[in-house]
């Protein structure tokens, strides 16, 4: 049962490296067609520039790093104290789902109420797991 936990460890790093990989699918060609000089793709001009299309990836990766960073610790400790059961399992395959969901909505049609309520109901997912580990650490 330990090891189950990293099944969506893992999906939410290939997620992230998908985003990584979009966004540059995206941000490649319309940084070639803007017609930049390199000396001129600084980080604020490219986005003050940068169409929805463009920007929505970029923004999503730089989430990926933010509450999603508490689930990877979380999952790793854990593994490490041998708590991994069932509902946690669980807990962290709806999280990365609803990642996934998250993601997809933020790359794409970007409808910012949908949005909000998937990354809501992820951190919810995740807040849950948080306080049931920590309870039974300070128990």
């Amino acid at each position: 049962m330990q090891q189950e936990i990293f099944g969506p460890v893992f999906t939410l790093m290939l997620l992230t490296w998908a985003v990584w990989m979009y966004m540059y699918a995206k941000r490649i060609p319309f940084v070639i067609s803007s017609g930049l000089e390199p000396n001129q793709v600084t980080p604020e001009e490219l986005a003050r520039i940068s169409p929805p299309e463009v920007s929505n990836p970029s923004d999503n990766l730089k989430n990926l790093f933010e509450v999603p960073v508490l689930f990877y610790a979380l999952a790793l400790y854990l593994f490490s104290v041998e708590q991994v059961d069932a509902a946690y399992v669980v807990g962290a395959w709806v999280y990365v789902l609803l990642r996934i969901l998250h993601s997809g909505v933020h790359c794409t049609v970007n409808i910012v109420t949908l949005r909000f309520a998937l990354y809501v109901l992820s951190s919810l997912v995740l807040f849950a797991m948080t306080l049931r580990a920590a309870i039974a650490y300070f128990i």
